[in-house]
């Protein structure tokens, strides 16, 4: 079992419920409609495509957006900074800013997303990186990066996936994890003592459902934090691959 700290670092503690001054609560109401839709088709995962069409490239519309790395990842970063830089894979890189900021500090990093356009949108954005965008999908990882990766990340991904794709899904990030590499998962954690039903996406993690992530990897730690506003906890789980 990992061990749980509440002492996250106090710059990771911001609002989420603003940015650049659009209601996010309506953007979070455009999300769901699709996600529903999307369930409604059979095809419950197209909503992440769906929702980057909708935005017609307005950043301001994908929610998870903030035009800057996770504090989460920027804070690991900092106090590794004296580790080996090596190879990195993003996990659903959306529009890429933790891709961008992974590359600027020396890592050779690949950044796939399931999302046609939010690759197309990534590209446009930053055509001058070099950064390997791709499209690809978590329940299908492509057979060459099984085991080939220094750093594995996957930011607030899990929690935007139904549970019965969630579970497959989870499976597939630690065999990315190469020798002596790390997984580290980042996103919104609950209280699995309580048996309540989630209007997502997104829906909050269970405990014991973080802990699974790292089957066959060295659990290394968890840290949680609260933002402003915000009813559950915000964690980062990290393993290692001896």
């Amino acid at each position: 079992m990992m061990q749980l700290s509440s002492l996250a670092p106090h710059s990771e503690k911001r609002s989420s419920h603003t940015c650049e001054g659009v209601n996010m609560d309506k953007v979070q109401r455009i999300l769901r409609d699709l996600s529903d839709a999307a369930l409604e088709r059979g095809a419950p995962l197209d909503w992440f495509e769906d929702l980057y069409e909708f935005a017609e490239k307005d950043r301001t519309m994908i929610p998870w957006s903030k035009g800057e790395p996770h504090p989460f990842l920027v804070n690991w970063i900092e106090q590794h900074s004296t580790q080996p830089i090596g190879s990195a894979l993003i996990v659903g890189c959306g529009l890429g800013e933790d891709a961008v900021y992974l590359a600027e500090k020396g890592w050779k990093v690949t950044a796939f997303d399931l999302s046609e356009s939010a690759i197309g949108w990534v590209k446009e954005m930053h055509p001058h990186q070099s950064i390997t965008w791709e499209v690809g999908d978590l329940l299908n990882p492509k057979p060459h990066w099984m085991q080939q990766f220094d750093l594995v990340l996957e930011v607030h991904i899990l929690q935007a996936i139904p549970q019965e794709f969630r579970i497959p899904a989870s499976k597939n990030l630690a065999p990315l994890v190469g020798r002596n590499g790390t997984l580290i998962c980042i996103g919104r954690m609950t209280d699995s003592s309580k048996d309540i039903q989630f209007d997502g996406p997104p829906w909050p993690l269970e405990v014991s459902f973080i802990e699974s992530l790292g089957q066959q990897l060295i659990p290394i730690n968890m840290y949680s934090t609260q933002y402003d506003g915000e009813e559950h906890l915000r964690f980062r789980a990290v393993w290692k691959r001896s």
